[in-house]
């Protein structure tokens, strides 16, 4: 009948460092299917698991293992046949007692099927004594009774159970054959998984590089970002500038329209100017002959005094009056020049 699988779960699945012997490498990439096998016709148990085409576990339970809750949801045992010690990670506490409760009974009936064993080779032992005691069945059958005629019967009985025995230790050995092939299988798959897990820390070592290098290449971004952020502020600022000096550009040229319109009206003042100037030259002249026909009056009326006596009032209103005339002119004329001086 073979093999057949008696409890099965899912977990993940490591195995203890050989070179430090106190780290864990995982031996699947995530949960896989765990199984515990009994064989009838060796009357023995095996947890075995296989990851795709890759068995990464093969222990066969012996009464000495025991297995050994680390934590809530970890447990291990060890395999002194595989050189090395088993982990399994599960999702939950519960399947976690499952598990170790099921070994716990596989591991009983190893040590119920061991005992078995045993008691039937030392009885095929001691039965295979008593016949070379008691002679051949030549011998026997010569001094034959109905009490030895039994014994004949049993004895046939027991080299029967030797030749099965025999059988049973051909095929034993056989399969400790089998096994130690699927050991060497294990074990190449073992040196396999641990040239895996150097790759991997490569690969990770490699990962962890890059990943610093673009978390530096980030810290860089993030840095011209903020530096860009803040050429916008300042294009922002430097925006607000420029529009406020076209405002003022804009007040500026229609000043300048201003000015420009005002400056035509510049040769018509200035016409206006030296008409004005050439008046005012007219009436210095103007003045000027007045004065001296004031000094030659002042001359006149010196030497004929008595002939203006009865002037004089007429000429002091006179020269009231011109003084005045004069004062206007001086007036004007100093308006006129404050007026080509602003002009």
């Amino acid at each position: 009948m073979g093999e057949q699988p008696i409890f099965t779960t899912r977990a993940h699945v490591f195995q203890i460092d050989p070179t430090t012997k106190k780290n864990w490498v995982p031996a699947s990439k995530q949960a896989v299917t765990v199984s515990y096998f009994y064989d009838l016709t060796r009357s023995s148990y095996r947890i075995i698991s296989v990851d795709g085409a890759k068995v990464i576990i093969n222990s066969t339970i012996t009464p000495n293992m025991t297995f050994t809750k680390t934590s809530q949801k970890f447990g291990q045992w060890a395999d002194s046949r595989a050189n090395t010690v088993f982990g399994l990670g599960f999702s939950s506490e519960q399947q976690l007692t499952k598990f170790a409760e099921k070994f716990q009974e596989v591991r009983e009936a190893a040590r119920m099927a061991r005992d078995k064993s045993q008691d039937k080779i030392e009885t095929s032992s001691s039965l295979s004594q008593a016949s070379s005691i008691n002679g051949t069945d030549d011998e026997k059958a010569s001094h034959a009774g109905p009490a030895d005629k039994h014994l004949k019967s049993e004895n046939d009985k027991l080299k029967i159970a030797l030749t099965q025995s025999a059988a049973n230790v051909k095929k034993w050995e056989m399969e400790l054959q089998t096994l130690r092939e699927s050991n060497a299988r294990l074990s190449t798959a073992l040196q396999e998984s641990a040239a895996s897990v150097e790759q991997w820390k490569r690969q990770f070592s490699i990962c962890r590089d890059e990943n610093d290098r673009l978390r530096r290449k980030l810290e860089e971004l993030e840095e011209q970002c903020s530096e860009i952020n803040r050429e916008r502020e300042k294009n922002s600022q430097l925006r607000s500038r420029i529009e406020a000096l076209e405002t003022e550009l804009r007040d500026k040229e229609t000043e300048l329209k201003d000015l420009r319109k005002q400056s035509e009206i510049i040769p018509q003042l200035m016409s206006e100017c030296d008409y004005v100037s050439e008046k005012l030259e007219a009436a210095e002249r103007d003045n000027q002959n007045l004065e001296d026909k004031v000094r030659s009056l002042k001359t006149d009326i010196e030497e004929s005094k008595y002939r203006q006596r009865h002037l004089k009032v007429e000429l002091k209103s006179f020269l009231e009056v011109l003084d005045g005339k004069i004062d206007d002119l001086h007036d004007f004329r100093r308006g006129l020049s404050k007026l080509g001086t602003d002009n």
